[in-house]
């Protein structure tokens, strides 16, 4: 497969209320939702995605204390980059800064949070091979 890069490959809503945004996103969006892995062990930490048609169209990330503290409930988007460390070096050399280092998420691929050379924060991620 190849990498779309450049492309906006997912979206989240990270929120400290995924009850409320599920009922929400249901009755509004017409969603429905699947509860999946989250990139840590923490079952007081459910994600789910949400689905249209039976399609996965974004993610829903419950927001916990003290790693968020702070944070208020926002969308957050995830670019696809061809190769994630390249893409970081560049990033950096241009005005960019790794706010958290790459990790992995099985079946997902290598991503991290970054902010561009305005701010804006942001994901990279370099998708799993999809076979």
């Amino acid at each position: 497969m190849e990498t779309p890069h450049g492309q906006i490959w997912w979206t989240e809503l990270n929120t400290w209320n995924p009850d409320q945004a599920l009922k929400w996103y249901g009755a509004v969006m017409g969603w429905t939702f699947t509860e999946a892995p989250s990139a840590t062990d923490d079952a007081a930490r459910p994600y789910y995605v949400a689905l249209k048609d039976g399609r996965p169209v974004a993610g829903i990330f419950t927001l916990v204390k003290p790693a968020f503290e702070g944070i208020p409930d926002h969308w957050f988007t995830y670019i696809a980059v061809e190769n994630l460390q390249k893409a970081l070096v560049h990033s950096v050399e241009c005005g960019g800064k790794v706010l958290r280092d790459p990790f992995e998420i099985p079946g997902m691929g290598k991503m991290c949070v970054h902010a561009d050379a305005t701010g804006a924060i942001m994901g990279m991620i370099e998708p799993a091979e999809r076979g």
